[in-house]
């Protein structure tokens, strides 16, 4: 079965965006379409259907083009095995930052800063520590320090 494909037309019905916007994301390279016609009208995929949502998506959460187009080209550098990080990849927009998902992380598209923190590999790190380098009991901390100070008042009183 062929991929369905959709005119610019029917892109800006779904997504909202402006025949304006996508002509300007051709021109520029942002987003753009995966074929045309023998008369040169673009067609999008499916695939560039939803990397189209996802960024309208970041624009109405008040990411720039500027900023969206970066967070492309540094989840690219990134990630090389991804083609399509709109389409591949889920984007949470949080004020300045735009958080990826990606298989079990979740890190900045712009600075790849890690924004995840495993608690429970933390408790696993932990435990193998405290198996292998076992702490001394608490009562031996105590024993310890009774002694030190039973032998510092025997000293003073004699």
């Amino acid at each position: 079965m062929a991929e369905s494909v959709f005119s610019s037309r029917q892109i800006s019905g779904i997504t909202g965006l402006t025949a304006r916007q996508l002509g300007y994301w051709r021109k520029t390279g942002l987003l753009s379409p995966r074929t045309r016609t023998p008369g040169g009208h673009a067609r999008y995929s499916f695939t560039d259907l939803v990397a189209l949502k996802t960024a309208k998506r970041l624009l109405d959460a008040g990411i720039s083009v500027q900023r969206i187009r970066r967070c492309l080209q540094s989840l690219i550098r990134y990630l090389p095995t991804i083609d399509k990080p709109l389409h591949e990849l889920s984007l949470v927009a949080t004020g300045d930052v735009v958080l990826v998902l990606h298989s079990r992380s979740a890190f900045d598209a712009l600075t790849g800063q890690d924004w995840i923190l495993e608690v429970a590999e933390v408790v696993r790190e932990a435990e193998r520590i405290r198996r292998d380098a076992p702490m001394p009991r608490q009562c031996d901390l105590f024993s310890d320090l009774e002694q030190e100070v039973g032998g510092t008042q025997q000293l003073r009183a004699g």
